[in-house]
């Protein structure tokens, strides 16, 4: 078996800070730990709050990098959700083109008239309407005869039959 190393008696020549633990008395052991207990303690408190700072810090770092996160997806979103938008408003403005286009075709078939055609009889009334009230404010004695040579004209154009 192997021996075990003696231990070096205590001697004189050992360091002044550190000191005799069997030379102690209870009492300044007891004394030592409360000392190394209120040490502990108040770098203990320091320690926290050291951490409670880091926190803060990073808590607002977090929450500016979230924030800025979010903006960017909003910004991403919001600009998909436009370009969506301009699509479909595309489509829907083809598929309104071929609707009408087909429906014109129908009512076209049908004989129906167009808004273009309505636009020019409408043109047309109204052109006749201005000659109408042009030539009645022309000749207004000049009516009554021109009634009874249209009567004469009319009458002298229809043939009676002759009696045998």
């Amino acid at each position: 078996m192997a021996k075990k190393p003696a231990a070096s008696p205590p001697t004189s020549s050992s360091p002044a800070s550190a000191p005799n633990l069997s030379a102690l008395s209870s009492h300044q052991i007891w004394l030592a730990g409360l000392g190394a207990m209120a040490q502990a303690q108040a770098q203990g408190s320091k320690a926290i709050e050291t951490l409670v700072s880091d926190g803060l810090a990073f808590q607002r770092k977090s929450q500016e990098e979230a924030r800025a996160r979010f903006e960017e997806a909003t910004e991403r979103l919001t600009h998909m959700a436009q370009g969506l938008g301009q699509q479909t408003a595309g489509r829907f403005d083809k598929l309104e083109h071929v609707f009408e286009e087909r429906v014109a075709r129908a009512l076209h078939r049908l004989g129906m008239p167009t808004l273009q055609d309505i636009a020019d009889l409408q043109t047309r009334v109204a052109d006749l309407e201005a000659q109408l009230a042009s030539r009645k404010t022309a000749a207004p004695a000049a009516k009554p005869a021109a009634k009874s040579s249209a009567k004469g004209a009319a009458q002298a154009s229809v043939k009676r039959p002759r009696k045998a």
